[in-house]
């Protein structure tokens, strides 16, 4: 075990990784379907620009689109969500239709017993066919396999919300993926009682407009330090906008471009007092800068992402060179996003120098034998699919220890829910959490770090 204290002390576990050699250039080939920004937010740990492995279905067959099945949250309440469509009127953009930023978000929040609709399905259908080439090229399939758009999730679309106030927290994804790639993540803390607000960083991954209109991501696989300044400046600039929506719609507004009918009780259950923050990837560190810009934001969380603008040579965040004066919680992989100097395979300057500057409550967890993408829903839809199409478990859990680590992957999502939980439990809710003082026997898969 690995104990964390309050200095600064570290020592690593290794993973041990072996792949059978039919995955072998699996999560190579995983770096077409989640270019990272630079190196600062690898996809899988190996070097940008690396060549495309054959997947593990590489065949002429052709194979039958097949849908994921997110996991069934843990909590006691049952979910509801609508997507709200938000113009930024004080930000321009050329390329959309009134020429100011468009946003497209998510709202999740606990529902009342009993309520009847529609359930959502995961992700739209086309952003479910913007996503879903990369995906089957990587398993080396012609055929789209990844069927979304008709995967269920478990929320009904827009019935009533629970009546009191819930603690807000919102959401940014990695880059360049959306506001979808976490929702196991995000029901977890819904059926905990929060309303969890989902957001599509237009631009960056693809967006699709109530109207129809459809918005691809960037396509930039490799952007520079400074695109990926540019890039966590405007997700910044983003959250603090959908928080002034979101304390309009507290208000009792409709902050909906369309005006379309919001939920009954949803405006009620908003509590813009307690209000966190987490992300994957590129949006940890959008939430670590927001809180450093936006003092609305009490707490937030970064899931195995970097608070450097270029991972190597800087420089990093503002959030990073200050710290905080509020809670963070930094999440990480087994191979990524480390402290120590000593290890510079994984060093990250930028996680060493929040760790030092940091003035409000602090936590660093280390999840050994998971991969970057094992903080997404990567961690279990591969594994889906795989298992149905060719109905080979070993296989099937094969390509998932290759894309998200060797780490059991329902053990890693329970523990991730756990400890998300657990942490907005205790600096929004105020409930003390003894679990986040020191390792715990219910999950010897988490280490502490110091």
């Amino acid at each position: 075990m690995i104990r964390m204290t309050n200095n600064q002390s570290f020592s690593r576990r290794r993973c041990p990784f072996r792949v059978a050699a039919l995955v072998a250039g699996l999560a190579a080939s995983l770096l077409v379907s989640t270019p990272a920004l630079a190196q600062a937010y690898p996809s899988d740990g190996r070097e940008p620009g690396t060549a495309a492995g054959s997947g593990p279905l590489a065949t002429t067959a052709t194979y039958p689109p097949v849908t994921i099945n997110v996991p069934a949250p843990t909590g006691p309440n049952e979910l509801g969500t609508i997507e709200l469509h938000l113009v930024d009127h004080a930000r321009n953009d050329a390329s959309a239709p009134g020429g100011k930023r468009e946003l497209m978000v998510s709202v999740w929040y606990p529902a009342r017993s009993g309520a009847d609709g529609p359930i959502a399905k995961y992700m739209p259908p086309l952003t479910s066919a913007a996503v879903n080439p990369a995906l089957t090229k990587s398993l080396g399939v012609r055929d789209p396999v990844f069927d979304f758009a008709n995967s269920d999730t478990h929320a009904r679309i827009g019935v009533p919300a629970q009546h009191g106030k819930h603690p807000v927290v919102l959401f940014s994804p990695g880059y360049p993926l959306s506001r979808f790639h976490n929702t196991a993540q995000v029901e977890e803390l819904t059926s905990r009682g929060y309303v969890v607000v989902t957001i599509d960083h237009t631009h960056e991954g693809p967006v699709e407009f109530p109207d129809g209109r459809f918005v691809p991501g960037s396509g930039v696989p490799e952007p520079t330090a400074e695109q990926t300044k540019a890039a966590i400046d405007t997700r910044v600039a983003d959250t603090r906008f959908v928080l002034d929506m979101l304390t309009l719609l507290a208000r009792g507004l409709n902050p909906d471009a369309e005006r379309r009918k919001l939920p009954r009780g949803l405006r009620q259950a908003l509590d813009m007092g307690a209000v966190g923050m987490f992300g994957f990837s590129a949006g940890g560190h959008t939430a670590a800068n927001a809180m450093d810009a936006d003092g609305r934001i009490v707490a937030g969380a970064d899931l195995d992402g970097t608070l450097a603008y270029d991972v190597l040579k800087g420089p990093i965040g503002p959030a990073a060179q200050r710290g905080l004066d509020r809670p963070f919680l930094l999440f990480g992989s087994d191979g990524s996003q480390r402290t120590n100097p000593a290890n510079l395979e994984n060093y990250d300057m930028s996680w060493a120098s929040l760790w030092k500057a940091q003035r409000g409550w602090k936590l660093n967890l280390q999840l050994p034998g998971s991969r970057h993408l094992g903080f997404s829903d990567y961690q279990f839809f591969y594994y889906d699919v795989v298992s149905k199409l060719v109905h080979d478990e070993d296989l099937a859990n094969q390509v998932q220890a290759n894309v998200a680590g060797v780490v059991d992957r329902k053990r890693a999502l329970l523990a991730q829910r756990t400890y998300l939980t657990a942490f907005f439990d205790q600096n929004l809710r105020e409930h003390h959490q003894p679990l986040l003082e020191n390792e715990s026997r219910d999950f010897p898969e988490i280490t502490f770090v110091r």
